[in-house]
């Protein structure tokens, strides 16, 4: 599971998983830093946690860990800011140098802080920018209307006064002052606030300031053309210039609140329009110079980001190499004299040599005057599974591991699902013009695929690149079925020759069998193409396909209880030989191998026998006569005796297997309590033998067992019959393929064409292509593909796969290198 590491692997096969070994390191402390990350560059050893009792906080290298947490923020800041400054980190690969980790957090939090001190200079100086914009815009809009609103407000002021000479009334304004009461004939100087507020509040802004001040104030606003930039928030958006003219300090505060719950910014304003004029030209120089300034700031800030972005992928990755060598040597356990770090690991038994010379180039290099020891354990526990695959099995080897991870060295059905899966799929989708498409399409991904590898892909393109080689067997297996059937987009072609069948008259084609004569010898190779369009080729391609599923599923079956075999025979497990390999084969072989000979005999004699009538009374009347349906001399006879061995395989298969098991439980407890610990290897393949039965160390409970075995064995038993029918799901599906096409082709292509008019032919043609892609290319793709799953998951691979076994997930940099942010 995962791929060979810079060709580490020696040359296998897939068969069985590594063999595995669990080894000690006893590393001395000057060098166990260096030596973890050798080994990390190796990528051969899956460490245990001997600290697991402590929390993350308790352990040895908890501060290297924070430190390394910390560069990493670091590092995630200057990429956000990257990407703000529309940058990325250089893409092209650097050479790694020896960079020292308390060197690069030293530069790191330099960089950070003068970036971080850059982008608060940055900031404050583009809201003085702002704020000086909108304050030229106000000293220019009011400018324009202040004369006339000023007149406006004064009229009003004094239309009001004059309204409520005489009056006693409780409706008297909340804001009249005593003053203006008693002394008409002092002149009240009104006083203004400008600014700018929202244009989308403006109209509650104003309603708001009516209420509060019981229409006390003069409200005048002007919007402005283009929109603004925000000097808080920082965002664009349309404003209106507003004036309001108010009397007295109560209204003053009033207007001053609701102007900053709306969010409103106020500058101040002159009267005298001189001032104003100088105003606006000491406004414009300054937003002058602090244009210059914020450029210069931005170019300088710029400069740094792409300096860091020259390294940062460099940084980046030494940042993760060293959190990883830290939570690492975090799993290793300190010895008692506190010099030396102590760690087991699992690693495959080949790499014992080059995880030495990884440790001794990491003593040479840290000036240790210890080397560091390696030295394999004994022990009872599973090992991980392991199997080094390339890119192009190890898609196949992830179909398996979905269904379930192989038990340690069990046979692994990957080797033949790189065959059998593209083969079944290609039984129902068999057509060699659609295996054409799906191949060119395919072969564009694996012509790509350096290009496609690097980059960043969506989850479906992923996905579908990730099996690629998987498609490419998927299409070669569908060209080669689609020339058995003689189907391209539904029509027959004369590839390989001329056909053995000719016409006797016209009427022929509307005729069973009558009217065709053979007139050559017999299609070389395929369907003849002279069946496609008659009035028989349904029910004979439905025979012929039906069948064809039978013999590919009882073959597929045969096989998975033939690796059973092999399981048994190399965990030297004779029980399960004698009393789960045998019965299996005897009770499927009686029934549906019986049947597969039947039909191939039909085959070959040309037998008019019905099969479903033998098979039936196979049961029901095993001693009636067969008469016509008798296929071969004897044949009454044999199927009594496979009716026989059918029956007694149910018993043989149910009984003797628990009471054995108890009696091998009871003659270990008794006669081996004080045995010495095996080697590895038998130890393992032992260990593997006792805990596929469920009871290797734990108490043996016979009721258990037996109704295990119970379960098992009818499981089998429906199994044999359910299976073989869920084989037809090849005949279905390839029946269901071949009509679309046949419809798709008939009632779309040819339609269109037999218009005289090129715009419904385009059209037709147009449906077609859209068809053949959406449905038959990719709907009926992903139904094959499925089915060809399920076939494999359920009825091959519960012969014999047991897929309870964990993954070997070494400690390795290439990962490391892989994994997003």
């Amino acid at each position: 599971m995962g791929d060979s590491r810079g060709g580490c692997c020696p040359p296998m096969d897939l068969f069985r998983s590594e063999p595995m070994q669990l080894v000690q390191l006893i590393i001395p402390i000057e060098s166990a830093r260096l030596a973890v990350s050798y080994l990390g560059d190796l990528g051969l050893l899956q460490f245990k946690d001997l600290n697991s009792e402590k929390s993350p906080f308790q352990r040895t290298y908890a501060g290297q860990i924070k430190k390394c947490g910390e560069m990493a923020r670091t590092l995630r800041f200057f990429k956000e800011q990257m990407l703000k400054a529309g940058l990325s980190p250089s893409a092209k690969s650097l050479a790694e140098t020896d960079i020292d980790v308390d060197d690069l957090e030293v530069k790191l939090r330099e960089l950070e802080a003068e970036l971080i001190e850059m982008n608060a200079n940055g900031e404050k100086l583009l809201r003085s920018y702002n704020e000086l914009v909108e304050y030229k815009i106000v000293l220019k809009k009011a400018g324009d209307f202040f004369p006339s609103a000023q007149q406006s407000a004064t009229a009003q002021r004094r239309e009001m006064g004059s309204s409520q000479m005489g009056e006693e009334s409780i409706e008297t304004p909340l804001l009249q002052e005593q003053e203006t009461s008693a002394d008409l004939s002092k002149q009240v100087k009104l006083g203004f606030i400008t600014g700018l507020v929202p244009r989308g509040k403006s109209m509650a802004f104003e309603r708001i300031l009516f209420r509060a001040t019981r229409g006390n104030v003069f409200l005048k606003q002007v919007p402005i053309e283009a929109p603004v930039t925000d000097p808080v928030s920082g965002e664009k958006m349309e404003k209106n210039v507003f004036m309001v003219f108010y009397s007295g300090e109560r209204a003053k505060n009033k207007i001053l609140k609701i102007s900053d719950a709306f969010g409103a910014n106020r500058y101040p304003f002159t009267e005298d329009h001189c001032k104003q004029a100088l105003m606006i030209s000491e406004v414009s120089g300054k937003i002058s110079d602090l244009k210059s300034t914020i450029d210069a700031g931005s170019l300088h800030r710029d400069y740094l980001l792409r300096t860091i972005g020259d390294q940062f992928e460099q940084w980046n990755l030494k940042v993760k190499k060293e959190k990883s060598i830290h939570h690492t040597l975090n799993m290793l356990s300190l010895d008692v004299t506190k010099k030396c770090l102590v760690a087991e690991a699992w690693s495959p038994v080949f790499a014992t040599k080059q995880l030495q010379e990884a440790l001794q180039r990491a003593s040479v290099d840290s000036n240790s005057q210890v080397g560091a020891i390696l030295q394999v354990l004994h022990t009872r526990e599973l090992p991980p599974t392991y199997f080094c695959t390339n890119k192009f099995t190890a898609a196949f080897q992830e179909i398996v591991d979905a269904y379930g991870v192989a038990k340690y060295q069990e046979a692994n059905p990957g080797v033949y699902t790189i065959v059998t899966f593209p083969f079944l799929f290609a039984v129902m989708f068999g057509d060699w013009g659609h295996g054409i498409c799906l191949l060119l399409a395919t072969l564009i991904l694996i012509v790509r695929e350096k290009k496609l590898s690097s980059q960043k892909l969506g989850d479906i393109t992923e996905m579908t690149f990730g099996g690629r080689y998987v498609i490419m067997m998927m299409s070669l297996f569908s060209i080669y079925t689609g020339f058995i059937y003689n189907e391209c987009f539904s029509v027959a072609l004369d590839l390989f020759g001329p056909s053995a069948y000719a016409c006797r008259d016209l009427s022929c084609r509307d005729a069973y069998s009558i009217g065709l004569i053979k007139v050559r010898d017999t299609y070389p190779f395929g369907v003849d193409p002279a069946w496609h369009g008659t009035r028989t080729e349904l029910p004979f391609l439905n025979s012929l396909k039906m069948k064809m599923s039978i013999l590919l599923g009882v073959a597929q079956m045969n096989l998975g209880i033939m690796l059973s075999y092999c399981n048994a025979t190399f965990f030297s497990n004779s029980v399960n030989i004698w009393f789960q390999f045998i019965p299996q084969m005897i009770f499927l072989n009686s029934l549906f191998g019986y049947l597969s000979v039947l039909i191939i005999l039909k085959w070959y004699t040309g037998s008019q026998a019905d099969l479903y009538h033998i098979m039936i009374y196979m049961f029901l009347s095993p001693t009636d006569e067969l008469g016509d349906n008798q296929l071969f001399p004897g044949q009454k006879t044999a199927q009594l005796v496979l009716l026989l061995l059918a029956l007694v395989s149910v018993p043989w298969m149910l009984l003797p297997k628990p009471f054995i098991l108890k009696r091998q439980h009871e003659n270990r407890r008794q006669g081996q309590s004080y045995a010495p610990v095996q080697a590895t290897e038998d130890t393992l393949h032992s260990e593997a033998n006792h805990d596929s039965h469920g009871h290797g160390h734990e108490e043996f409970e016979f009721s258990e067992v037996f109704v295990h075995q119970l379960i098992h064995t009818i499981e089998f038993v429906l199994g044999a019959v359910s299976n073989t029918a869920s084989y037809l799901r090849l005949w279905a599906l390839s029946l269901a393929h071949s009509q679309l096409s046949i419809v798709f082709y008939e009632k779309v292509l040819l339609l269109a064409w037999g218009y005289d008019n090129i715009v419904i032919l385009i059209v037709g043609i147009i449906i077609f292509i859209f068809a053949t892609v959406g449905v038959l290319l990719i709907m009926e793709t992903l139904s094959a593909f499925l089915h060809a799953l399920r076939l494999h998951w359920v009825e091959f691979q519960n012969k014999f796969y047991e897929g309870d076994g964990y993954k070997f997930y070494p400690f390795s940099f290439a990962m490391i290198e892989d994994e997003d942010d």
